[in-house]
Parts: structure tokens; C-alpha cells; sequence
């Protein structure tokens, strides 16, 4: 296992690139577990839930808001 030279900073900006893809990504997969299940469900029970496609729909804007804001970010970080 690699060492490290010094401890990670929370300030130090590829630090916290790191942390915000990370968040990113755990946020996505979340999403994407959940809907497949929700959907896995809703075929097996053979019933429509209305609010399914509302969650899915306003859910799936907040995980893409989400990857813009975290985009945005990462290349204010590599201008300065």
C-alpha cells in the first residue's frame, strides 16, 4: 500500500475535487439502485404508482444539477 507523504488537506482544492466526485458518484448510484428497484417492483406487482415517474423525474433533475454543479466547479478549480 502506497504512503502518503503528508495527510490529505480538506483545503487543499484536488482534495476537495476529489470529495465532491465522490459525493457525486455515491449520489448516482444511489439513485440508480433505487429506481431500478422501484421499477422491478412496480413490473412485478403489475401496478402503476403515478408518483413513481414523478420521483423519478425530479430525482433524475437533482442528480443532473448535481454532475453540472460539480463540473462548474471542478473547472473554476483547474483556472486558478
Amino acid at each position: 500500500m502506497p504512503k502518503l507523504s503528508n495527510p490529505p488537506d480538506p483545503n487543499d482544492p484536488e482534495y476537495q475535487n476529489l470529495e465532491r466526485s465522490v459525493n457525486f458518484y455515491l449520489h448516482l448510484a444511489i439513485y440508480s439502485a433505487c429506481m431500478t428497484c422501484m421499477w422491478f417492483i412496480q413490473s412485478i406487482t403489475e401496478k402503476v404508482w403515478i408518483w413513481s415517474i414523478w420521483l423519478a423525474v425530479i430525482w433524475g433533475v437533482i442528480v443532473t444539477t448535481h454532475s453540472i454543479w460539480v463540473l462548474i466547479q471542478d473547472r473554476q478549480t483547474q483556472k486558478n
